[in-house]
């Protein structure tokens, strides 16, 4: 499924026309993508939680050369679902 498939469903839903479902699907996204950049959780109840989480510097090896290296620290995304999602999915 595709963003394009979600507008076609949220219209089919709520009767809106194809620009005003656009405009709610893009917000909600949005909304979501500058949470998680600021570093703040999302909990969508019933759906799952995602989280960013920190990873520190960490020493690792080039597979070509073999050659040590560092892993720079870096931010992560994970979801995790809910209990309801993981049930709905696996019947």
């Amino acid at each position: 499924m595709v963003k394009a498939d979600i507008v076609t469903k949220v219209q089919d839903k709520t009767g809106l026309i194809h620009r005003e479902a656009s405009a709610i699907v893009e917000s909600i996204f949005k909304i979501v993508k500058d949470t998680l950049e600021a570093g703040i959780d999302v909990k969508i109840h019933g759906f799952g939680t995602f989280k960013v989480k920190k990873k520190s510097d960490r020493r690792g090896r080039n597979p070509h050369t073999g050659e040590a290296m560092t892993i720079v620290a870096r931010r992560i995304l994970s979801f995790k679902a809910s209990a309801l999602l993981r049930k709905a999915v696996n019947g």
